[in-house]
């Protein structure tokens, strides 16, 4: 009888491949290989593992979920997800670090009312989830409930379509990538005295099954990288830094973007040469389009996430329908935008994704919900209930949040301040929720 593969037996996989790649000949970089780039791949590299691989079909999931409903309970759902990470780092000229990471598991979830019972397994076994589905269904005292006699696949769209799959991807080509932004950096500036440089990318596959006999899978591609730059002038040092990510396959790490970066970092480091130190007291402040939408996120992204409003933690619990912003500001959170970081085909309740206005014209429409808020208000989900992992339950968190463009151009909002600050590049930001107050921080 042939075995299905472990998750040790998987980690043990990732672990060679974090051998491989400290080669002597890898670290030794090559030309990257030629990559098609005309058409997106039109199969992610394997579309369902957990059937594939570890031999989890539709007649286990009901059985599965039959344990989870075995108590009663108003839903359960099983959330199965396998990731695959892999990195490179490279200072002062050599890659000095390579890694790969693999996680693998299934969360288990038992909804009553608005209380969660819930438990995890990284053992694909029918007998360990079983396990931690009667873990989960403690939380009910009913009649037992059937599982799903049958399961239907919903039709996604999808976002974020990939042309170069990581996996496909030799780690010496991603090596190259390190290399590249490393001579650029010194290439654009001579003050500049060293780089330090990194590569992520991950792909994870999730599969969603729940007792109302949906099965929801997706294949989530990332891709990332940075660098800090140090510049020295005389006897003063400065240091500053770029990243970037995107929803995207490898082909996201093209020359000309990578590029920019570089040159992205080497203008931020070598500008604060010529910085001097703010006059103190209010002043006007002008948000550049970009990463200011930290203010947004921290200002009102965080308030309107379902679940502080639902407990009356929010300071926006009791003001749909009110003015919170002026008559010029429209917020939107997106899911849809085309490989971008934050968007989804399918939330991780297996809900479909979608752009969800919460403020139009400057009044508050609505919040972002998950299942368990949606039915607290009465409305349908959003698209919004994410996990940290399939160790976590799913809570309504944002996917892209940001303001719409409004009637007036960069130039005539810098005109209207005689005296203040442009607030450009950003670090950090934190926010009370109760009290509406946050802080974010510039550089």
């Amino acid at each position: 009888m042939r075995r299905r593969p472990t998750r040790r037996s998987v980690l043990k996989g990732g672990a060679a491949g974090t051998v491989a790649l400290c080669l002597p000949g890898v670290l030794a970089g090559r030309p990257p290989s030629a990559h098609a780039l005309s058409e997106p791949a039109t199969e992610p590299p394997e579309p369902n593992p957990f059937t594939v691989r570890f031999g989890v079909d539709k007649a286990m999931l009901a059985r599965v979920l039959g344990v989870a409903m075995g108590r009663g309970g108003d839903f359960a759902d099983l959330f199965f997800e396998h990731t695959l990470k892999r990195g490179f780092g490279l200072e002062d000229g050599i890659v000095n670090v390579a890694w790969t990471r693999v996680d693998l598991g299934v969360g288990i979830r038992v909804v009553v009312g608005d209380q969660t019972g819930y438990a995890y397994t990284e053992d694909l076994t029918e007998e360990a989830m079983r396990g931690a589905a009667a873990t989960a269904a403690a939380i009910a005292d009913s009649g037992a409930v059937a599982p799903p006699v049958a399961f239907d696949y919903p039709h996604f769209p999808h976002h974020y379509p990939v042309y170069v799959p990581f996996s496909g991807v030799d780690a010496a080509d991603k090596v190259v990538i390190l290399e590249q932004l490393d001579r650029r950096a010194h290439a654009r500036d001579p003050r500049i005295v060293k780089a330090s440089v990194s590569y992520d990318d991950s792909e994870s596959w999730v599969m969603i099954a729940d007792s109302d006999g949906r099965i929801a899978t997706d294949y989530r591609p990332m891709a990332y990288a940075s660098m800090v730059c140090t510049a020295e002038s005389g006897d003063e040092r400065q240091s500053n830094f770029a990243n970037m990510s995107a929803r995207q396959g490898f082909e996201f790490f093209s020359s000309e973007r990578m590029d920019r970066m570089a040159d992205l970092a080497v203008d931020r480091t070598v500008t604060l040469f010529d910085a001097v130190r703010p006059p103190g007291g209010e002043l006007p402040v002008v948000l550049a389009p970009g990463s200011s939408g930290i203010l947004l996120h921290e200002a009102i992204g965080h308030g309107l996430e379902a679940d502080f409003n639902r407990k009356e933690v929010s300071i926006f619990s009791s003001m749909v329908g009110q003015k919170v912003a002026e008559p010029i500001v429209t917020v939107v959170d997106d899911a849809t935008n085309p490989g971008v970081r934050g968007s989804l085909n399918v939330d991780d309740e297996g809900n479909r994704t979608e752009c969800t206005t919460l403020v139009e014209d400057g009044v508050l429409t609505g919040y972002l919900h998950d299942r368990i808020s949606a039915a607290h208000y009465g409305v349908a989900p959003t698209g919004n209930g994410r996990r940290q992992s399939f160790r976590h339950v799913p809570q309504p968190r944002m996917r892209n949040t940001y303001m719409l463009p409004g009637p007036h151009t960069p130039d005539e909002i810098i005109a209207s301040v005689d005296l203040g600050i442009y607030a450009e590049t950003f670090t950090n930001g934190q926010v009370q929720i109760g009290a509406g107050d946050f802080t974010f921080y510039i550089k």
